[in-house]
């Protein structure tokens, strides 16, 4: 069995797609479920889902498809200390019961951090993931940029590409090319009327649990979401799109008309969260776009986290995630 890569070992265009394709079923539907509580009723109620969609098979949540995708991503982030951030993530098609997803993953830009004494040395590798279904159909296309150690600590590689060119952020004047010709008058639960730049704090708050069982579900490698040892905390890293997950189904509270997320502008990792933290959520709406018979929103959450014995330098209460995405509403 070859050894999970260090940071050295990476060079631009190297690809990884020496991963088993994932059938998703009614289980991983549930265990979705299970763990985050989300309350987007078009992946929810199935007999609705076809009046909507037409397919004879239930929608899945956009979510799942994402914790999916990045599971099947990790085969070069096995050694990750921290995934700083997404980009683009862009849902091409819907997803559904039954459908096979496979996953192609290539390095795209190499950068070691900056050198400093005391320090290992370390650096940041921008993925970029295709996942296909099983009519080999594009469903999703993002950029992730996890953190990998060297495996010499003292390491001088020389790889300093540009970061800021490897993506552009998704203008919202595209998303609704994203959005499925569907029979959207079938969703009778309707959302109160909202205005640009109008904030709402999600009172109800969650704390994290299921973290290594999701990173199972998905064929997530990444060690240090399940070994405290691998980790430079000295604790379980939880797994970034289960942040993210919670998030969306907080946000699905206050937003009873939101039925599918269809992609994410950006998502910055801005601190750890380790289970046992409880999750609160802010949300900003940017935009509001009125597409006759669905609305187009484009929304920013910042979460927060409260954790005992907090870490060095740290309040009890830290931001973790700044995330903005576009979700379609029925208004």
């Amino acid at each position: 069995m070859n050894e999970a890569p260090w940071f050295e070992d990476f060079n631009v265009g190297d690809k990884f797609n020496n991963v088993p394709g994932i059938t998703i079923t009614e289980s991983h539907a549930v265990a979705h479920q299970m763990a985050y509580g989300d309350r987007l009723g078009l992946s929810l109620d199935w007999p609705l889902s076809k009046k909507v969609t037409g397919s004879e098979t239930p929608l899945v949540n956009s979510c799942l498809v994402a914790n999916i995708a990045i599971g099947l991503s990790t085969i070069p982030s096995q050694r990750v200390l921290g995934n700083l951030f997404y980009r683009g993530v862009s849902f091409q098609r819907p997803v559904f019961i039954g459908d096979t997803l496979r996953a192609t993953t290539q390095i795209v830009a190499l950068r070691q951090n900056t050198y400093k004494p005391g320090r290992a040395a370390s650096g940041m590798v921008v993925l970029k993931i295709n996942v296909v279904n099983q009519k080999n159909d594009c469903v999703l296309d993002f950029w992730r940029c996890p953190m990998i150690p060297c495996r010499d600590p003292g390491a001088r590689t020389g790889k300093s590409d540009n970061l800021d060119s490897v993506s552009e952020e998704i203008n919202f004047d595209q998303v609704a090319g994203l959005v499925p010709d569907w029979n959207f008058g079938e969703i009778l639960q309707k959302q109160d009327p909202l205005v640009a730049k109008q904030k709402i704090l999600v009172e109800a708050r969650d704390t994290v649990t299921l973290a290594p069982e999701i990173v199972r579900l998905t064929l997530n490698l990444a060690m240090t979401h399940l070994d405290s040892g691998r980790g430079p905390h000295g604790r379980r890293l939880v797994y970034g799109g289960h942040t993210i997950s919670m998030a969306a189904s907080q946000v699905s509270r206050v937003l009873p008309g939101l039925f599918m997320i269809v992609c994410w502008f950006h998502c910055e990792h801005l601190a750890p969260v380790f289970e046992g933290d409880v999750l609160r959520t802010e949300l900003l709406v940017n935009q509001v776009r009125d597409h006759g018979g669905y609305c187009l929103l484009d929304l920013s959450v910042e979460v927060y986290a409260e954790r005992s014995g907090s870490l060095k330098n740290e309040s009890s209460e830290i931001q973790v995630l700044d995330w903005r995405f576009a979700a379609v509403s029925k208004i």
